[in-house]
């Protein structure tokens, strides 16, 4: 599924220790949006779709010396094919190296110019299918949404956005951005999208 809630109602439940089910509807929007807010602030989705095809565009990389396309998330390559207006493309390697070994996917692919079928970098030139998106769900972005969450339903307790109690000293300002600790511990995910 693209775009997936990353945590369920019963693990958020039994992180913020919610028994009954009086606030489930309650949960199931602050997981929604949570995931969400991880999607916008990484600039990228975990879920998968099954194989489908998509349009890209190639251009040319004079210092590296090959044909770059930058592809949405690819962490199964069951599958893949790319097909330029000269036929299949075979010749071809996927970055970052070894993304998958390391728990990461593949976010371009580059083709050589002595491959026998080489990219024009006519707009949408490309058809490349593969099963796209993550396999399976970061450990570190279901940590993320269920601090995000979280945060989101102790929002509805704390008017004008100040949590806890000045006279204890636990007094805090809930900030119009994601919760530190999950900036912290979703930053290796942050994908930046560079303009060709």
């Amino acid at each position: 599924m693209w775009a997936p809630d990353y945590v369920t109602r019963a693990r958020l439940k039994d992180y913020v220790s919610i028994a009954d089910p009086i606030d489930d509807a309650e949960i199931d929007i602050a997981i929604t949006a949570a995931s969400r807010t991880v999607d916008n602030h990484t600039h990228r989705q975990f879920g998968q779709v099954a194989a489908q095809a998509r349009t890209y565009t190639a251009t040319y990389d004079r210092h590296l010396n090959v044909w770059r396309i930058v592809i949405d998330d690819l962490g199964d390559i069951t599958g893949l094919t790319i097909q330029a207006p000269g036929g299949a493309i075979t010749a071809h390697s996927l970055h970052p190296r070894n993304a998958l070994t390391k728990g990461q996917v593949y976010e371009e692919i580059r083709v050589p110019p002595s491959s026998p079928v080489t990219p024009t970098g006519d707009e949408g030139e490309l058809t490349i299918t593969a099963p796209w998106g993550w396999p399976a769900i970061p450990t570190a972005v279901v940590l993320a949404t269920q601090l995000q969450a979280s945060r989101l339903l102790t929002r509805r307790d704390s008017p004008y956005g100040v949590a806890g109690s000045p006279q204890d000293g636990s007094e805090m300002r809930l900030l119009a951005r994601v919760d530190p600790d999950v900036e912290v511990v979703l930053r290796p995910y942050v994908r930046h999208w560079w303009a060709a």
